[in-house]
């Protein structure tokens, strides 16, 4: 109080500076907190200190951590390979602007992205520790150079320009269906499992354990293949922000390896973005738990929270179709991961299979996972056992022809349904029955007319005195199945048609008369389309595409029918993942060029989801020599 009074004199601040010195004090004092947060920003590890000082704003404190550790990080654009693609997606694909408009409209920009472009640059950079698990050196490169035909085709329809204005409409047409199916999924159901076109909203189920968004997956490569870019590139921006791995519930092994790791590895093999490759492995060894039975022989359901696999009691089995078509999707996950362990998993399947009895040569469809026998004597090419068949000879074309046991179990199992299972209806139609125990069902499945186009695809490597004689086999089954659709009323085809009564290739009930979109019948066009060249299949197939228009096409998207043989039938409200995946698909391979997507270079998986054939010089995928 005493210097105050002193007149003229400057009193020192309480540390004992002059105002000189404490401008000068001040001014160093703001240099070092200026220097000492912008490191918290710039500095490459200073993620999870910024999580801590940034919580309080971002109202989502450790949602990266949560992130990460579920590995849904978006993976760094800096790590993908090239993309060589003939018809790469749209210039601008990675813009992250353009993504944050994709996902804004969705609402999903808060849930996502809470903490803003900012944190969205460390967000890539941290993780990358937490990638070894699918850190492995794939030359994507190397691979492209050794496909023999461009992805897309050369485009150079038939010989008259009419036929090529005839076609190039044709395919259109299918093109825009596709964008109508997607467009409107986007705007009702964007992350949903599938659309519900009648009541204009997404529909989820509890087939996939809590994964979500199974048309986008399902429909990527479609999208590739019919370039639509910018579709495409929304359906790749949700891959990559909002496809969460970290979910809880039970889901079915065979549909979430078909749809969701066939989809996913087909789009990492067309484009070369790895954020696909990291997503499949990674589910992928989310579904390993469901092989821990005695015998590995898969349950049918894996519980994602516990890890452990459904239905676990000694009476339970194990379906054929499902167990059995796994065979491609993991001999690709090991490829591009570099763990042997999803081939191995695949190939004890196939020692199983060997070494057990098959009465008559038939593989029935129920297989105790517990003491490795068969539970029940029921045989069908159709549901329960179809796909088994079709990864036989698929694993023989994937390893370039040298898994030659995928080829004698294939072979051996067709003579011995061609033997017991294949007849002739009194009207001349050749159809595949169901077999229980030694009696006949005298029916065929909608899902069965997978079986002309998969046994024409075997015919060129089957003996050489059977080979002709599988191409008619072929055709005529095929036929068959023409028949189920021309029959009905929508010239679309029932569930399931008999050949009793007098009556042929029709449903009998009004349970077996419903359509839900499905594609076996246009893929066996197709398939014998690329064979013979017949205009037959094409017109078929036209016929296909104004059933769905006239039927099936709703204001907001495809909608299965309830009756077939009614003219105005209620739909179903559905428009399964499968249409886009598989149904528009094959349309469009039907109305194209054989070397878009050429047999040489790839196979189809049971979900349409093309995957290639090795063409290394040495075959390196796991499991192909034996």
């Amino acid at each position: 109080m005493l210097v105050r009074k002193v007149p003229g004199f400057v009193p020192a601040s309480p540390w004992g500076l002059r105002l000189p010195q404490k401008f000068l004090f001040l001014l160093f004092l703001s240099g070092l907190v200026t220097l000492c947060f912008g490191a918290l920003f710039l500095l490459p590890h200073s993620s999870r200190l910024k999580r801590f000082f940034l919580a309080s704003r971002t109202k989502h404190p450790g949602v990266e951590v949560m992130a990460e550790n579920a590995g849904h990080h978006p993976v760094s654009e800096q790590e993908s390979p090239p993309n060589p693609a003939p018809a790469a997606p749209a210039p601008g694909e990675d813009d992250p602007g353009r993504r944050v408009g994709v996902l804004r409209r969705k609402g999903w920009l808060r849930r996502i992205r809470p903490t803003g472009p900012r944190e969205e640059g460390n967000s890539v950079a941290a993780p990358r520790p937490r990638e070894e698990s699918v850190r492995f050196s794939f030359d994507y490169n190397a691979f492209r150079s050794r496909l023999r035909h461009p992805v897309l085709g050369t485009r150079t329809d038939d010989d008259s320009k009419e036929s090529q204005s005839l076609v190039r409409a044709q395919r259109e047409k299918v093109k825009e269906m596709m964008r109508f199916a997607w467009q409107n999924y986007r705007r009702y159901a964007m992350g949903k499992n599938e659309l519900r076109p009648l009541t204009k909203d997404g529909y989820e189920g509890n087939m996939f354990g809590g994964l979500s968004g199974a048309t986008i997956i399902d429909s990527l490569d479609t999208l590739y293949l019919m370039e639509l870019k910018e579709e495409f590139q929304e359906a790749k921006a949700w891959v990559q922000d909002s496809f969460h791995l970290n979910v809880s519930g039970e889901a079915s092994l065979f549909e979430v390896n078909i749809r969701y790791i066939g989809g996913l590895l087909s789009a990492f093999y067309l484009t070369g973005e790895e954020v696909f490759r990291v997503k499949a492995i990674k589910l992928g060894e989310k579904l390993l738990p469901a092989f821990n039975t005695p015998t590995g022989i898969p349950k049918g359901v894996v519980n994602f929270k516990s890890g452990s696999w459904g239905w676990a009691t000694s009476g339970s089995s194990s379906i054929l179709a499902e167990f059995g078509s796994l065979h491609l999707e993991f001999l690709h996950l090991t490829e591009l991961s570099g763990k042997p362990v999803f081939a191995e998993k695949v190939k004890n399947i196939r020692k199983v299979l060997r070494k057990i009895d098959k009465p008559f040569g038939l593989y029935p469809n129920f297989l105790s996972p517990v003491s490795g026998n068969w539970v029940q004597h029921h045989v069908s090419v159709g549901g329960l056992g179809d796909s088994f068949y079709e990864y036989l000879i698929k694993s023989w074309l994937m390893s370039a022809k040298t898994d030659t046991e995928a080829k004698n179990m294939y072979y051996k199992a067709l003579e011995a349904i061609e033997t017991h299972l294949v007849n002739v209806s009194p009207g001349g139609l050749t159809y595949i029955a169901e077999w229980r125990g030694g009696v006949l069902d005298h029916k065929m499945g909608h899902l069965a007319c997978f079986a002309g186009g998969m046994i024409a695809l075997g015919a060129e490597d089957a003996k050489k005195e059977k080979r002709a004689y599988y191409r008619e086999l072929a055709a005529q089954i095929t036929r068959t199945c023409h028949e189920s659709y021309d029959r009905s009323d929508t010239k679309l085809g029932p569930e399931a048609f008999w050949f009793n009564f007098g009556r042929e290739a029709v449903a009998t009930q009004l349970s077996e008369s419903y359509y839900i979109l499905r594609p076996e019948v246009v893929e066996s066009y197709m398939y014998l389309w690329r064979q013979t060249h017949d205009p037959i299949y094409r017109q078929w197939g036209w016929e296909v595409v104004m059933a769905l228009e006239k039927y099936c096409r709703t204001e907001a998207g495809f909608s299965g029918i309830q009756d077939v043989y009614s003219i105005n039938p209620n739909h179903d409200n559905r428009q399964q993942s499968f249409f886009l995946a598989e149904t528009l698909k094959y349309l469009y391979l039907l109305f194209s060029e054989d070397n878009m997507l050429s047999s040489e270079d790839w196979v189809f998986n049971t979900e349409a989801h093309p995957l290639p054939v090795n063409h290394s010089d040495r075959s390196s995928m796991a499991g192909h020599h034996h």
